[in-house]
């Protein structure tokens, strides 16, 4: 995947804000040497914390490189955004109220022990963002996350939470910055990661990844008439060659195409040993009578 200047995009576990007419895409910024973090019971691999990096796009197959929408900093071990900790998931909305452009994004340390989501804001689409804290929603974990804004202009955080043992969604504060203390846990004892939302007929659904590292695996997906749920799990959403593991990637996000009732499924294919050459699958998803589907190329040929 390339921009504009053929230049390959650095954009991870990304999230797209659609706002004036053109489409914005906020992703991790995975450069450098991948190391493997000791003393743990699952592959933690990582890279050099890079930031958040911002493309621009008015059709969703030209991609313009905006530059570093976040930043990160070198040498401040206790900074949330110290090159050596972990910077994952951006996702940006709006707020019609503030004029202001809200960044949420996982923060951790690169042992997962912090588990906290951090926020950002800024005046302009494309950054810079500035960063004001993280925080532990209602004192529980957040790891993997998502931000879903609704069509009445509310929003909501949605996070892997208890050790990954639950989902959690959130209600957020008017000006998108804190999290209120209305909130669900779903996905109870499931073990969900990677969430990505969308909305359908008036529907809310929820595909998550199961927990295996960076090695892909099946998807499934949730429904609920609430947002705060109860959610009903339903299958892997998947079909096709490849659909065991989601064809070697993981969810991301989930973008509606304005003007029509199609949405694009937002995945990584993670290359553990080598993040920075980790690459991007995005594939039509369709809903048939309350049933979401995602083919592979072949599938769809």
């Amino acid at each position: 995947m390339y921009d504009t200047d053929h230049n390959l995009v650095n954009a991870h576990g990304a999230g797209v804000m659609y706002h004036n007419g053109v489409y914005y895409l906020f992703g991790e910024i995975k450069k450098g040497k991948t190391w493997s973090v000791s003393g743990q019971s699952w592959e933690d691999y990582r890279v050099p914390a890079g930031g958040i990096s911002c493309y621009s796009s008015k059709d969703l197959k030209h991609w313009k490189y905006e530059g570093v929408a976040l930043s990160p900093v070198k040498g401040q071990p206790d900074n949330d955004l110290d090159t050596g900790r972990v910077i994952e998931r951006p996702k940006v909305i709006y707020n019609s109220k503030t004029k202001q452009f809200v960044m949420w994004m996982h923060i951790d340390k690169k042992d997962y022990s912090y588990s906290q989501s951090g926020v950002a804001v800024s005046d302009n689409p494309i950054g810079p963002y500035h960063y004001i804290s993280s925080v532990k929603p209602n004192g529980q974990m957040s790891r993997d996350m998502t931000l879903f804004k609704d069509d009445d202009g509310k929003a909501y955080l949605i996070y892997s939470s208890e050790q990954n043992n639950t989902m959690q969604v959130c209600l957020l504060s008017d000006d998108y910055l804190h999290p209120t203390k209305t909130y669900s846990r779903i996905l109870v004892n499931r073990r969900r990661e990677a969430p990505a939302m969308f909305k359908n007929e008036g529907k809310y659904y929820l595909i998550t990844s199961d927990c295996s590292g960076w090695s892909p695996n099946a998807a499934t997906y949730a429904v609920a008439d609430n947002i705060l749920g109860p959610y009903k799990e339903n299958g892997n959403p998947c079909v096709g060659p490849g659909a065991n593991t989601t064809f070697q990637s993981q969810s991301t996000y989930i973008i509606k195409v304005r003007g029509k009732n199609n949405y694009l499924f937002m995945a990584d294919r993670w290359n553990k040993t080598d993040l920075e050459k980790s690459d991007y699958l995005w594939l039509p998803l369709t809903v048939n009578n309350g049933k979401v589907e995602i083919k592979s190329v072949a599938a769809a040929n």
